[in-house]
């Protein structure tokens, strides 16, 4: 006679960091092909504040598999008109062919622009770079803080796509804190380094010396 087995239900894994209550939400997805290999685009906003969020990302996403992330903060000049003052449409780029090559990953765009003081300030601090000033002395110089950005609802979008585990693509310490803060458990760094023109090589080397990138050169 033969026995039957009862299945008990599996529990789906959670972050056991991630907040009990998001403050993003999900409100469209689609699918995006790229010259670097076909995407799903979703669109978030945040459910305190006017801003917005968009997430590519590709492959089965999974809690409990550490997976390619980066925070990629928008950058009108770089990442659209390809300016050379800085390597920061060449490092979306490079993430999305590195996610592309390990067929899973996400790369979330943050939409706060010149590291959170928007395109119209982040043009007068270009004007004195123009003079002599470097990155963080134009900020301050302007009364602006040298980095407003917040990752937490970053996060939470990462988060909502099913992930607590990540290999964090970034050479910026403070995103690396930030993120634990907010309850990913980061798993690795993974450095991305680019080649870059010469006219960006003095704001490189600024974000080394004065921000603590961890850059190589």
């Amino acid at each position: 006679m033969g026995c039957t087995v009862n299945k008990a239900p599996v529990e789906p894994l959670v972050c056991p960091n991630s907040p009990s209550i998001l403050t993003v939400e999900r409100v469209a997805e689609a699918k995006l092909p790229t010259e670097w290999g076909d995407f799903r685009i979703a669109g978030y906003r945040s459910k305190i504040s006017d801003e917005e969020f968009v997430v590519l990302y590709e492959g089965e996403l999974r809690p409990d598999v550490p997976t390619l992330v980066r925070i990629h903060s928008q950058c009108l000049t770089g990442d659209v008109f390809g300016s050379t003052k800085c390597d920061c449409g060449a490092q979306l780029h490079r993430t999305l062919q590195m996610i592309q090559k390990e067929g899973r990953g996400a790369v979330v765009y943050q939409q706060q622009e010149g590291r959170g003081i928007g395109i119209l300030n982040k043009i007068r601090a270009y004007a004195l770079q123009d003079a002599g000033a470097d990155t963080v002395e134009a900020n301050e110089r302007l009364d602006l803080p040298v980095d407003a950005r917040d990752y937490r609802q970053c996060a939470e979008v990462l988060f909502d796509l099913g992930l607590c585990k990540v290999k964090v693509i970034s050479n910026n310490p403070g995103k690396l804190r930030a993120l634990e803060e907010a309850g990913l458990e980061i798993v690795e760094r993974v450095s991305i380094e680019v080649e870059s023109s010469e006219s960006a090589a003095r704001y490189l080397r600024t974000k080394k010396e004065k921000m603590g990138h961890l850059l190589t050169f």
